[in-house]
């Protein structure tokens, strides 16, 4: 069994987020060069933010109890 520090997720996602948060800062900073990046940057940051809601009221409902929650999100 792995300690819950193991199988935490929320660094994870909170880095990937911030990984593309970086991304973004990087192609404005370019300039022209990278502009076509700058899409796929916004879109990274979005995904990212609203996988991370999703998952964050899903455990919130996994610990209340609630019968459609998903299991295992402690």
């Amino acid at each position: 069994m792995l300690s819950p520090r193991m199988t935490n997720p929320t660094p994870v996602i909170a880095a990937g987020i911030g990984l593309w948060i970086a991304a973004t800062v990087v192609v404005l900073l370019a300039g022209d060069r990278w502009a076509y990046a700058l899409h796929t940057c916004w879109a990274g940051i979005g995904v990212g933010t609203a996988g991370f809601v999703v998952f964050l009221v899903q455990r919130a409902a996994s610990r209340r109890g609630d019968k459609t929650a998903q299991r295992g999100l402690d």
